[in-house]
């Protein structure tokens, strides 16, 4: 849905047409604190792929409020829209 706070409400139509196009995404956390963002399409090569994986767990980890303690991310996984999912070791992920 169109938000002013995610900028899809504007009166600067033109900025927000050129960051959607250069493909900025939003992500939120739902009720579980789970995060649903995608990360590529089917067409998108294997680089492309762990090349926009990496760039939000590094966002996501940046976004990190200096008050947490402990784990940040206490498990990871990537699945499809309809397929099974994957969990990712998140050691390997902070490095």
């Amino acid at each position: 849905m169109p938000n002013p706070k995610a900028g899809t409400v504007t009166m600067d139509v033109t900025k927000a047409i050129n960051d959607i196009k250069a493909g900025k995404v939003e992500y939120r956390l739902d009720k579980t604190n789970i995060i649903h963002v995608p990360v590529g399409k089917a067409s998108f090569t294997e680089e492309q792929l762990a090349d926009n994986f990496q760039t939000l767990v590094d966002a996501i980890v940046k976004a990190r409020p200096s008050a947490v303690k402990g784990a940040y991310l206490k498990s990871v996984t990537l699945a499809s829209t309809m397929g099974p999912g994957v969990k990712l070791n998140v050691a390997k992920l902070m490095n």
